[in-house]
């Protein structure tokens, strides 16, 4: 395979690797990339969010640290706290974004992972209130990508679990008297994390082949992709296909299979690097 063929024919030079069931890096059709996790402490350069994780996925790279704020809840949710989650792709991580407001993709991400945090209920926003029409947590979840090489998505809902895992909330209680908030930094809790989605993203060539863990450069190839949200309890939390080469039901029950499987080796990792950094 020359280096040339990639250059000016690139979908015809993987498809030469495709016929082999292997990939130009060596891949199979059916293996991610070497993923790492860093979560908190572990993170010297996010000091100031309430819970932060890397997350490295290939070459992808993100970042995710949580912010939790004090506020008012809405007239008609006055049980509940809010989620804000925000993905930026800022023009340091590739050359196809560019500096400036929030582009189609980096929105299309946010909504992504909004309807992931909504479907999968892995926070209850019940659990955010603290006096029902009074005060509740806000939590600020953004999530920038610093290196982009092809599935944002895993990579981010990653992140954004490991991040939410390492929130440590203050006591606080309502003065009934003053009617003002009692903020305890000495008492703090962990988040009530109630569901662990993780999600599993494949690339489809021409129309029937499916990859996962697909890099930049296939996703551009791909004819479509599909992402596939599960639970701890393989439960499906969540479809995800902009438009593209349509699949068949055996197809689609293939994805939700491998995304189960997958689901269980990213919640091992997450699992040991929060005992290798809990204090014993």
């Amino acid at each position: 395979f020359s280096i040339c063929s990639r250059t000016v024919e690139p979908l015809e030079y993987y498809r030469r690797f495709l016929k082999e069931n292997c990939r130009p890096d060596g891949r199979e059709l059916g293996e991610f990339r070497t993923t790492t996790v860093n979560i908190g402490k572990c993170l010297c350069s996010i000091t100031t969010a309430d819970g932060s994780a890397l997350v490295k996925l290939g070459n992808t790279t993100v970042i995710c640290g949580v912010k939790a704020e004090l506020a008012a809840p809405a007239v008609d949710s006055a049980n509940k706290g809010y989620i804000v989650p925000n993905v930026e792709l800022p023009s340091l991580c590739a050359e196809r974004f560019r500096s400036g407001p929030p582009g189609e993709e980096a929105q299309a991400a946010s909504q992504f992972i909004a309807d992931v945090i909504e479907n999968s209920q892995m926070i209850v926003k019940e659990d955010l209130c603290i006096a029902n029409g009074k005060l509740a947590w806000v939590l600020y979840c953004d999530i920038i990508c610093l290196d982009y090489d092809g599935n944002l998505l895993d990579a981010s809902v990653f992140a954004l679990l490991a991040a939410l895992k390492n929130v440590q909330l203050p006591l606080v209680t309502m003065n009934e008297e003053t009617g003002l908030s009692e903020v305890n930094l000495k008492q703090k809790n962990p988040l009530i994390i109630r569901k662990h989605p993780v999600a599993t993203s494949f690339a489809i060539f021409d129309d029937t082949l499916l990859i996962v863990d697909p890099t930049a450069e296939e996703e551009d190839l791909a004819t479509g992709t599909v992402t596939i949200v599960t639970d701890e309890e393989g439960r499906l939390c969540s479809v995800h296909k902009p438009g593209g080469s349509p699949l068949t039901g055996a197809k689609l029950q293939d994805c939700i299979t491998r995304a189960i499987t997958r689901h269980k080796e990213v919640k091992k990792l997450i699992d040991k690097v929060i005992k290798s950094i809990t204090p014993k």
